[in-house]
C-alpha cells in the first residue's frame, strides 16, 4: 500500500500534456530552412525573441511535417519563416518580406504580421493538430 501512494506522488499536481502536430504546405522551395516559434505569449508574437518558455525549431525546408510532445494545455500561436538563404532571419525589401511566412489558423494578412489572437489556438485534451500555409509576397 504505502509502495502505490509513493508511486502516485510524481502525479499529484501534474499539468496535463498533449501532442501537437504541425503540417507546412505550399513551401515554394527546399531550399534553406524553415524556422518555427511555438508561443503562448502574446506579448511575444510573432518573434518569441524574449520568450524564454517559446518552443523554436529550425528544420530543413523540405520538412513538411513536425510535432511537439509535451505540450501543457492552453493557448498558443505558431509563426513559420522559410530561411531560403540560412541567415536566421525574414528577409525583406522596403519592409515587404522576400522570404515565405506563415501562422497557424492562417489568418489574413495586412500590414505587418497579424496579431496573437488571429493565430491563437487552444490546446486540449487530445492530440491537437494545425496546418499552415506558407505565403510569398516577392
Amino acid at each position: 500500500m504505502a509502495m502505490a501512494a509513493v508511486a502516485l506522488l510524481p502525479l499529484i499536481g501534474a499539468v496535463p500534456t498533449t501532442r501537437l502536430d504541425l503540417g507546412v504546405d505550399h513551401v515554394r522551395s527546399a531550399k534553406g530552412l524553415l524556422r518555427v516559434c511555438l508561443t503562448a505569449d502574446p506579448d511575444n508574437f510573432p518573434s518569441c525573441v524574449d520568450d524564454a518558455q517559446a518552443l523554436t525549431r529550425s528544420v530543413p525546408a523540405a520538412t513538411r511535417a513536425l510535432d511537439f510532445a509535451g505540450l501543457p494545455h492552453g493557448d498558443y500561436a505558431i509563426a513559420v519563416i522559410h530561411d531560403e538563404n540560412g541567415n536566421a532571419k525574414l528577409d525583406t525589401f522596403a519592409g515587404i518580406p522576400k522570404e515565405g511566412f506563415g501562422f497557424s489558423r492562417n489568418p489574413a494578412i495586412g500590414f505587418g504580421p497579424p496579431r496573437f489572437s488571429a493565430a491563437r489556438f487552444t490546446i486540449g485534451g487530445d492530440a491537437a493538430k494545425q496546418q499552415i500555409r506558407m505565403r510569398y509576397i516577392l
